[in-house]
């Protein structure tokens, strides 16, 4: 059977669930993502020095004795670019899902909730034969084929070398040139240190938001006794005795401290992070993900209104008065799949 044959009632019933539990989330006029003044009126807030006074809002201070100007926003567009991990340790899954299947349900909910304003969306897609880009277009029929596409990707073979996801995020930067939303999809697997920087390079231009997507034995080993690990990156077997505590102890202490490191990675890089595992309800960890980053964005706001000097707004999503979502082993000895 045709790839899109087997795609197409997947991702009708994804949609469905997405705009049953989501619709309305994320919906709402996005702040302008260049720099410069705005045509929409936005929030009022009190008057500053410097401020022009053809922008003074005379009801709001007329009701307050306080002087009062309203922002503008920009009535633009917003271009949205997704990067998606589709290499082989995204093959990976002991749960309800596969991390690819997850990661695809976090790409398809940016999707859907995007398009349905009017959004442009484009992605970047890694996997096995290298990166596949496809451009930012609007309209749900393009929409549809970028996800068909991402559903489609073979499968890498294990052994064969794969591109790095800093090598894709540095090439996304190149791509992109106007000023975005870029969500970055992956279970971030890669040293640090080769993502870090290139992914701070995206965050000095666009926002970004970071889908961590993990499955729950990548942070513990079960007892089962003798378990094949087989690393799908390079294909190398690994017979590992879950029996003795003291491994499985150092298991999860190195999961741990690798999850830390790559938490660390990307506050550092500037990006939004949502994690989302295949054991949990992934629209209900979106949708904690959101209502955080609107109560820190009325926070940041405060009086003065919540674009920054650029007209975007901090958190992760782009979206007002909101924004939006095998295994490579750890040098502790962290597995692959289980055969």
């Amino acid at each position: 059977m045709k790839p899109y044959l087997i795609a197409e009632p997947a991702l009708r019933r994804l949609e469905l669930t997405i705009t049953r539990r989501l619709d309305g989330l994320l919906q709402g006029e996005h702040l302008g993502l260049v720099p410069g003044p705005g045509s929409e009126p936005a929030e009022s807030r009190p008057y500053r020095v410097g401020d022009d006074v053809r922008r003074m809002d005379w009801n709001v201070t007329a009701r307050t004795n306080e002087p009062h100007v309203r922002d503008l926003v920009a009535d633009r567009e917003l271009e949205v670019w997704a990067l998606l991990d589709a290499t082989a340790s995204m093959d990976f899954g002991t749960a309800a899902m596969e991390k690819r299947e997850l990661a695809l349900a976090a790409l398809a909910a940016v999707g859907f909730l995007t398009q349905r304003t009017g959004n442009r969306i484009g992605a970047h897609l890694l996997h096995g034969g290298g990166v596949r880009t496809l451009p930012a277009r609007t309209g749900r029929p393009h929409l549809m084929a970028l996800l068909q596409a991402a559903f489609a990707l073979p499968r890498t073979p294990p052994g064969v070398a794969e591109p790095l996801l800093g090598v894709a995020a540095e090439q996304l930067g190149r791509v992109v040139r106007r000023r975005g939303l870029v969500v970055v999809v992956s279970d971030f697997l890669d040293t640090p240190q080769t993502w870090e920087p290139p992914l701070r390079r995206l965050t000095a231009r666009h926002q970004v938001l970071a889908v961590e997507v993990l499955d729950p034995r990548e942070l513990t080993l079960p007892d089962v006794g003798i378990l094949t690990l087989i690393d799908p990156e390079t294909g190398r077997r690994r017979e590992v005795a879950t029996g003795n505590a003291r491994l499985r102890r150092r298991y999860a202490e190195a999961a741990a401290g690798q999850r830390d490191a790559i938490t660390g990675a990307l506050r550092r890089a500037g990006a939004g992070h949502l994690r989302l595992r295949t054991d949990r309800d992934w629209v209900r960890d979106l949708v904690k993900h959101v209502m955080r980053q609107r109560r820190l964005a009325a926070l940041a706001a405060g009086p003065t209104g919540a674009a920054g000097p650029t007209g975007a707004t901090r958190p992760a999503g782009a979206t007002r008065p909101a924004g939006p979502a095998g295994h490579r082993a750890p040098d502790s000895g962290e597995g692959g799949d289980a055969a």
